[in-house]
């Protein structure tokens, strides 16, 4: 996967940006102005606020495509105690948690704590969204097809694996809680299959459309 990061050094904090995994939420903007101004160049300036600020406005971040590293000695990002799935309407998957993305193989493509997925299929950036869910007028609810109460025996936290299957859905296994866009549903489970190509009558889970419509991962 090849990945390109553009890094921003201050006093205090490190700041690097993967371009590609950016789908332009805004929520450094918003959160930190002065620091983050898509007009100006160079366009983070990490020494405009302080450390602590920054470090929590970059964790707002859905996609993972600002990371920081911390030079003070402050903390480092924390791993969520809970692996969960937000299914945003006509959007994205946005995971959090431990996760691990890995080939068919096994092998890790990428760790981290927050990533957006792509689920509408136009991505050119797969399995990572890149915002084309608008240009390709992609539109569901982001109602959960299944729903309960969390079960007494449900253990949160621990590593959640995701993989990507080639031409069919995410795989997940490990302990995760898939959230409705509006809050209002939770599924709780060890294991799921999640639709990516964007045709499936279940979403956000997988009912096999991908075969029907001969959905092409890379």
């Amino acid at each position: 996967m090849s990945r390109k990061i553009q890094e921003y050094e201050g006093r205090d904090v490190t700041v690097r940006y993967e371009v590609k995994r950016c789908i332009h939420a805004a929520e450094c903007v918003r959160g930190l102005p002065q620091v983050f101004d898509p007009d100006r160049k160079p366009w983070v300036v990490p020494d405009a606020a302080a450390a602590d600020q920054l470090a929590a406005v970059i964790m707002r971040c859905p996609t993972g495509a600002l990371q920081f590293e911390r030079q003070d000695g402050g903390p480092p990002e924390a791993v969520p105690a809970e692996n969960t799935v937000g299914v945003a309407a006509d959007g994205p998957l946005y995971v959090k948690g431990e996760i691990e993305i890995v080939d068919d193989g096994g092998s890790i493509i990428l760790r981290d704590t927050r990533i957006a997925l792509c689920r509408c299929g136009a991505s050119q950036n797969k399995p990572f969204c890149d915002g084309r869910h608008a240009e390709a007028s992609f539109r569901d609810t982001g109602a959960l097809a299944e729903s309960g109460p969390r079960p007494d025996e449900y253990e949160a936290g621990g590593k959640l694996t995701v993989n990507p299957a080639p031409n069919g859905p995410f795989l997940l296994q490990g302990s995760v809680e898939i959230r409705s866009a509006d809050g209002s549903a939770s599924f709780y489970g060890s294991k799921a299959a999640l639709c990516r190509c964007g045709a499936s009558n279940k979403k956000p889970f997988c009912d096999g459309s991908h075969k029907e419509i001969g959905f092409v991962s890379e």
